[in-house]
């Protein structure tokens, strides 16, 4: 069963045509990978896809509700972890899960699962403010599983982490193998982990789509400049 269905969406910002026609499907519980270079419109989708920004054209459906007309229903089912972490740096992480638990009505025994689950439960009193970039990674996905959606998007989660500050998240969202996901990443190693299929997009399009599983990561760079790069020998 489809999770996620685009079908020709198109975003134009002004003059300019940020998302092109793209069309594909995320099966239920399947991890894809969106790659690309900088200004391909991967955060434009991304936001698409989280109903912060709707299509000029076609259509994006979400556990079988269309984000247009459906878009509280389709925010129900979703998780999302931008570039901003949507925190609050003045309160505690307690009080930050506790005051996004109040927002959609979960409890607070939840709040104090999350915190176990992301390794935050001795850190749970302090300020957020005084966090490091790693540590306020990790209470963004808690904040993101709070409500235990269904769809999981992140938009570079391992931008700005040093390698086992990206070990740590990668072994907290090995515990949420079980939702759909799309991540949007420049890392072609780390997406080739996480992920079962890889999204090419260039100048909008959805130029390739790859199955990882029948790609080795030297594999899908090479797949990748190709695609991004007219200029790489074929």
């Amino acid at each position: 069963m489809a999770s996620i269905t685009a079908e020709g969406v198109t975003k134009r910002l002004g003059s300019t045509v940020a998302v092109r026609d793209v069309s594909f499907t995320v099966e239920s519980g399947e991890h894809v990978g969106l790659f690309g270079p900088n200004g391909a419109g991967k955060t434009t989708l991304m936001q698409m896809l989280a109903t912060l920004s709707f299509p000029s054209d076609g259509s994006i459906r979400i556990g079988g509700h269309d984000v247009t007309p459906d878009a509280t229903r389709v925010r129900r089912n979703l998780g999302v972890m931008g570039h901003r972490p949507m925190l609050y740096g003045t309160l505690t992480a307690r009080e930050n899960l506790r005051l996004h638990a109040r927002l959609r009505g979960v409890s607070t025994d939840r709040v104090e699962e999350v915190l176990e689950q992301v390794n935050l439960r001795t850190q749970a009193s302090t300020r957020v403010e005084t966090f490091s970039h790693g540590m306020t990674k990790r209470l963004a996905i808690a904040r993101a599983v709070l409500h235990d959606p269904t769809v999981l998007l992140l938009d570079e989660p391992y931008a700005g982490l040093d390698q086992r500050s990206a070990a740590d998240l990668q072994r907290i969202l090995d515990q949420f193998d079980d939702r759909t996901v799309v991540l949007a990443t420049h890392d072609l190693t780390r997406g080739a982990t996480d992920c079962d299929r890889a999204l090419v997009l260039v100048d909008g399009t959805v130029s390739r789509d790859v199955r990882i599983e029948d790609s080795t990561t030297d594999e899908l760079e090479t797949i990748y400049r190709r695609t991004t790069d007219p200029a790489t020998p074929r």
